[in-house]
């Protein structure tokens, strides 16, 4: 009875096995890996914002990202520049936040989220930032766009008080 017992929990143990080699579902590349979203192969949208007014208030700026190609993988944060004159600084990883591997079927979305602190225009503790640039982790591309949320306060070592949430998927 034990050696039935064994025998008929190793079958089971098997099946589970060969199906989730299988992949479990179509269009799944045959449980392979799905290959990382690219730029071109995606939509990217910033804002609508909940800007910061003044100096000393906090914004909070959505990006939402839409595949509009084959199913793609976002694995890690995403990459995000402030630039100004000349002048480029590279926005940190919310620390407090926890990346997560999320797959884009054609036409779904991830959402993510920078939130800074609004600096004085001109002044020597901030980043009048002018343009945002977007990169999708694993990728080298990037794509710019207007930065109207004005001047970005400055931490110590000229980091941007700012940071860089982890991707959610958008939708249902």
């Amino acid at each position: 009875m034990r050696a039935t017992s064994l025998t008929v929990g190793s079958a089971a143990l098997a099946a589970a096995l060969l199906l989730t080699a299988c992949g479990g579902g179509e269009g799944d590349g045959g449980g392979q890996d799905t290959s990382a979203c690219a730029l071109d192969e995606v939509g990217v949208e910033v804002g609508p914002a909940n800007a910061a007014p003044v100096a000393g208030d906090t914004g909070n700026i959505p990006v939402t990202v839409t595949n509009h190609g084959a199913e793609c993988t976002l694995d890690g944060f995403p990459a995000v520049d402030l630039q100004a004159d000349g002048t480029s600084v590279t926005v940190p990883a919310d620390k407090a936040a926890k990346a997560q591997k999320l797959t884009l079927a054609k036409d779904t979305a991830a959402t993510f989220t920078i939130t800074y602190v609004r600096g004085g225009a001109g002044s020597e503790g901030s980043l009048d930032a002018k343009t945002v640039k977007v990169g999708l982790p694993g990728a080298s591309a990037t794509q710019s766009f207007e930065w109207p949320y004005g001047a970005v306060a400055l931490v110590s070592g000229g980091a941007p008080d700012a940071s860089v949430g982890a991707f959610l998927q958008a939708g249902d």
